[in-house]
């Protein structure tokens, strides 16, 4: 079906708009990639997709697509990957997703990182794999276990990039951003770790990755990134091949009243503070540890 009469169901507003099935929704989000559709239905699709909100189904169909049509990395049969989505950034707090991708490295997994960055005023993990030794990805190979890949979305798929775009002309997220942080871009066991920024995403992603089998630990991330705040630990769900397993509640108790840490930090300045991290002269964040040992345990039961 064209893309128009797609928009034209989704198009009628909050209240009179209609859920797509997860066929559909394949069909629409392929097309989009594909670059079958033009600037101004992919606008129309964008801002119709926003008023209107995903179903749990139209997401899954949207993520079929775009899974079908990835540049996917390979992995041994018996690997364990760890995939690691990273588009948010740090704006105030230190961004600390390369001291885990790195910590879980050294356990010996294969870490898939994959992001790009969405605006200026934030520091971004590309930036500080940089300084720290992990250079992005140039084309798709092997993954290698004990090893951090950092792979652009672009070279994931350049479809899916431009549709990450379109935020600079609209200022407002559109599917895309949400099809990003629950993509298994890979073979192997694979373990997602994913994040939520609002509480109310966070039964809409765990209904996601039930309806696509998917193994993840999901979790209120730091400043929309999946790893936790160092200074307290927060809600996780882990799941296991579609069922929810547990979910370990955050800690009570007043964020103003815990000891303070640096505040906007550069790149340059937020890699010598993970380098701190990982060579043992710095503390290792006791949410941070927590989050690592929920990783390797759920990973184990792949």
């Amino acid at each position: 079906m064209a893309i128009g009469a797609y928009i034209k169901e989704i198009g009628r507003g909050k209240d009179g708009a209609r859920a797509l099935t997860r066929e559909q929704a394949a069909d629409l989000m392929g097309q989009v990639l594909d670059g079958k559709a033009n600037d101004l239905e992919i606008g129309a699709f964008c801002l119709a997709m926003r008023i209107k909100g995903e179903t749990a189904l139209e997401m899954a169909g949207f993520l079929d697509a775009a899974e079908q049509r990835l540049a996917r990395l390979p992995a041994q049969p018996e690997q364990r990957v760890i995939v690691l989505p990273s588009y948010n950034g740090a704006r105030r707090l230190p961004a600390l997703l390369p001291l885990l991708a790195l910590l879980l490295a050294r356990q010996g997994f294969a870490v898939l990182v994959h992001g790009s960055a969405g605006e200026s005023r934030r520091v971004f993990t590309s930036e500080i794999f940089a300084y720290l030794g992990v250079p992005a990805r140039t084309q798709i190979d092997a993954l290698q276990s004990g090893e951090v890949h950092f792979v652009p979305t672009q070279l994931l798929h350049p479809g899916l990039q431009s549709l990450l775009d379109v935020r600079r002309s609209t200022q407002l997220r559109n599917p895309g951003h949400s099809m990003v942080k629950l993509l298994l871009p890979c073979q192997g066991k694979t373990l997602l770790v994913t994040s939520y920024t609002h509480p109310e995403y966070a039964l809409s992603m765990q209904q996601v990755l039930a309806l696509r089998g998917a193994s993840a630990l999901l979790l209120r991330g730091t400043e929309g990134e999946p790893v936790a705040d160092q200074r307290r630990r927060p809600d996780m769900t882990r799941m296991l091949h579609g069922h929810a397993l547990d979910t370990q509640r955050h800690e009570a108790g007043s964020l103003h009243d815990l000891p303070a840490i640096p505040q906007g930090l550069d790149a340059a300045a937020n890699a010598d503070y993970v380098r701190a991290m990982l060579d043992g002269s710095q503390a290792l964040p006791e949410p941070i540890a927590h989050q690592l040992q929920s990783i390797a345990e759920l990973a184990a039961q792949l």
